[in-house]
C-alpha cells in the first residue's frame, strides 16, 4: 500500500492542503478561502474557527482528489502566517477586535496596530533585539501582546492561550499545548540557541507576568520542527479532517519557512548538492520572504536573525522580506482607471489579468528581451506598506514617477511593470546587504504565488543578476509542510534528508542580456535615490 503525507498551508486569504507521496510528488490539492476583517485603519483580523473549518474542508477535498484512503496518510504538517491567536482559558476564541466580536480573535501578521509599542520596545536597545536585526517589527508578537495588555485589559485578563497561528493548528489537531522553535524564535524572541525565554526582556517591556506566572500562555514546551506532537490527531480532529485518529502531527512552521524547506535543499540541475551560502529562498505571496541559512550566526542590521535552528536544524537563519509584493501588484492594478476594462478583456480571453498585461508588454516591446526597457522613465519606490528589510521602517510610504493621465491598457501595463521591477530591486537591495555580511548569493530559489508569474521571475533575474531556480513542485510551501509530516512519521530521519529526497529543480531562468545589467544598474541607482529624496521631503515638511 502506497503511503502519503499531507501539507497544510494557511496563507493570508486561504487554507490549502496538498497530498504528496514519499518522493515529493503531489497527487492531490485543494483550497478553501478564509475571512479577513478590517474594522479600522491598520487593523487586520481573522477567525481561528473559520480558519480551522477551511483547513478541514481543504484536507477532505485534497484526499478526495488524490483518490486515496485516509489510512494511507501517515503524517501531516501545518504551516501558517505568523499571526497572533488569542483563546480564553477554556480554549475558546477571545476577541482582539474593537468590535468586541469573539470570532475575530486573530491579529494578522500584516496588522500594524502595534507600531507605537514596537517603537517603545526598540527604544530599550535590549540585547535580545540583536536577533531581529536590532529593530523589532509590529508584525511580531511581543508588540501585539503589549498592545493587547494596554488597550484590551479584559481580553488580556481572560486569556488562557496566546498562539502563533501555526502552533494553534497543531494544538487544535492534537490538544497538546506545545510551541514550535520556528515561531517562537522568529516572532516571539525565544532564544533557540540557549533554549530559554529572556526574562529580562519581558520584564523591561512590560510583559514580565507572562513568564512569572503564565508561561503556559505563550509556551513552556518548545519543540523542533518536524517532531511529533502529542499522540497525533485526536478523535475529534481526525473526524473533522477526514483522517485516522493518532495520525502523526508534525511540530509546525511559519509559511515562508515551509517554502524555504521546500526549495533550499534541492539538488541543482546537474545533480550537485546545495550550497546554502550561495542560495536565497524567495517565497512570494501577499508579501515576500527571503530566507538564507549559515553554519555561523550573522547579525545584519535591518534583517531578522540570526535565528538558531528555526528552519533547518543546526543552521542559523537570516530572514529578510518585503511587506507588500503580491498585494502591491494587485493594488496597482486595481487602482488604475483602466482596471475594469482590463478585467473584462482578460475574462473574454479566458486568461488572468497578469497574463493580459504580460502579453501587452511583449507587444509594446516587440520581443520579450526588451520588455524591461519600457520603463526607463517610469519608476516606483515600493514601500506602500512600509519596509521590512533592510530599512526596517513600517512608516515608509511609496512613490511613483513618470505618471500620466492616460487611461489605457498601455499605461496600466507600464505601471504594473515598473512595480514588479521595483519589487525585484528591493530583492537586490536585500541580497546586497546579505552578501556584505558573509553570504555569496548568486542563486534565488523561487516559490509561492508570485513566482508563478513569468514576468516576475524574469525581472528578478534581470535586476539581481542571479539565476532563478524554480522547483519541480510549484507548491513548494505545501511540500515543505508535507516534509515535516514525513519526518514526524519517521519516513525520513530528519528535515535535511527529507529535503534531499522530496524536492528537485524544474527550471532555471537567467538574466537576458549583458545590456540588461547596465539598465538595472542605472535603475537601482534611481531606486536608492528615490528613498533619499523621500527622506529629504520629510525633512522639508518636518515643522508642520
Amino acid at each position: 500500500m502506497s503511503v502519503y503525507f499531507i501539507g497544510v498551508d494557511v496563507g493570508s486569504g486561504s487554507a490549502r492542503a496538498g497530498v504528496f507521496n514519499s518522493l515529493g510528488h503531489k497527487v492531490g490539492e485543494a483550497k478553501r478561502d478564509t475571512q479577513t476583517y478590517k474594522p479600522q485603519a491598520h487593523f487586520v483580523e481573522q477567525s481561528s474557527q473559520d480558519i480551522w473549518h477551511s483547513v478541514c474542508l481543504a484536507v477532505k477535498d485534497a484526499i478526495a482528489q488524490a483518490n486515496i484512503e485516509p489510512i494511507q496518510v501517515k503524517g501531516i504538517g501545518f504551516d501558517a502566517t505568523c499571526s497572533l491567536v488569542v483563546l480564553d482559558k477554556q480554549g475558546q476564541p477571545l476577541t482582539v477586535s474593537p468590535t468586541g466580536r469573539h470570532e475575530q480573535n486573530i491579529i494578522m501578521w500584516m496588522d500594524h496596530r502595534a507600531i507605537q509599542q514596537a517603537e517603545r520596545i526598540n527604544a530599550t536597545d535590549h540585547p535580545v533585539l540583536a536577533f531581529v536585526g536590532n529593530r523589532i517589527s509590529p508584525e511580531m508578537e511581543t508588540p501585539k501582546l503589549l498592545w493587547l495588555k494596554e488597550n484590551m485589559p479584559t481580553t488580556w485578563n481572560q486569556a488562557g492561550y496566546f498562539f502563533d497561528l501555526p502552533d494553534f493548528l497543531t494544538w487544535r489537531a492534537t490538544n497538546t499545548n506545545s510551541r514550535a522553535l520556528c515561531s517562537t524564535v522568529c516572532k516571539w524572541t525565544y532564544l533557540g540557541h540557549e533554549q530559554k525565554w529572556d526574562k529580562s526582556y519581558f520584564e523591561q517591556i512590560g510583559l514580565g507576568d507572562l513568564l512569572e506566572q503564565d508561561a503556559h500562555k505563550i509556551g513552556s514546551t518548545i519543540l523542533p520542527m518536524g517532531q511529533p506532537v502529542g499522540h497525533g490527531l485526536t478523535a475529534q480532529a481526525a473526524m473533522e479532517l477526514g483522517l485516522v485518529k493518532g495520525t502523526p502531527v508534525a511540530t509546525s512552521i511559519i509559511d515562508a519557512h515551509a517554502g524555504g524547506i521546500g526549495v533550499l535543499g534541492a539538488a541543482g540541475m546537474s545533480g550537485e548538492n546545495a550550497d546554502f551560502n550561495k542560495r536565497l529562498a524567495l517565497i512570494g505571496g501577499t508579501s515576500s520572504c527571503h530566507m538564507t541559512v549559515s553554519k555561523v550566526a550573522r547579525f545584519i542590521d535591518g534583517i531578522w536573525g540570526a535565528y538558531y535552528s528555526a528552519m533547518i536544524p543546526d543552521y542559523w537563519l537570516n530572514e529578510a522580506g518585503q511587506s507588500a509584493t503580491g498585494a502591491l501588484i494587485d493594488h496597482v492594478i486595481e487602482a488604475h482607471p483602466f482596471c475594469q476594462q482590463a478585467m473584462q478583456q482578460a475574462q473574454a480571453q479566458q486568461i488572468t489579468v497578469y497574463q493580459l498585461l504580460n502579453d501587452h508588454l511583449a507587444q509594446l516591446a516587440g520581443n520579450k528581451q526588451d520588455i524591461a526597457y519600457l520603463t526607463k522613465n517610469r519608476h516606483v519606490l515600493p514601500y506602500f506598506h512600509g519596509n521590512r528589510s533592510p530599512r526596517a521602517n513600517p512608516h515608509l510610504t511609496g512613490t511613483m514617477t513618470g505618471l500620466t493621465m492616460n487611461k489605457t491598457l498601455e499605461d496600466m501595463a507600464l505601471q504594473y511593470l515598473a512595480t514588479i521591477q521595483a519589487i525585484a530591486l528591493g530583492t537586490r537591495h536585500i541580497i546586497e546587504e546579505l552578501n556584505q555580511s558573509g553570504y555569496a548569493i548568486d542563486t534565488i530559489m523561487g516559490c509561492g504565488g508570485g513566482t508563478k508569474n513569468s514576468l516576475f521571475i524574469q525581472e528578478h533575474a534581470n535586476a539581481t543578476g542571479c539565476a532563478m531556480l524554480l522547483p519541480e513542485e510549484s507548491e513548494a510551501v505545501l511540500l515543505g509542510s508535507a516534509m515535516l509530516g514525513a519526518v514526524a512519521a519517521n519516513c525520513y530521519s530528519d528535515i535535511p534528508e527529507a529535503m534531499q529526497n522530496m524536492s528537485r529543480i524544474g527550471k532555471t531562468v537567467t538574466p537576458q542580456t549583458d545590456k540588461i545589467k547596465r539598465f538595472y544598474d542605472a535603475k537601482y541607482q534611481v531606486f536608492l535615490k528615490m528613498y533619499e529624496d523621500d527622506c529629504q521631503y520629510q525633512q522639508l515638511m518636518a515643522e508642520f
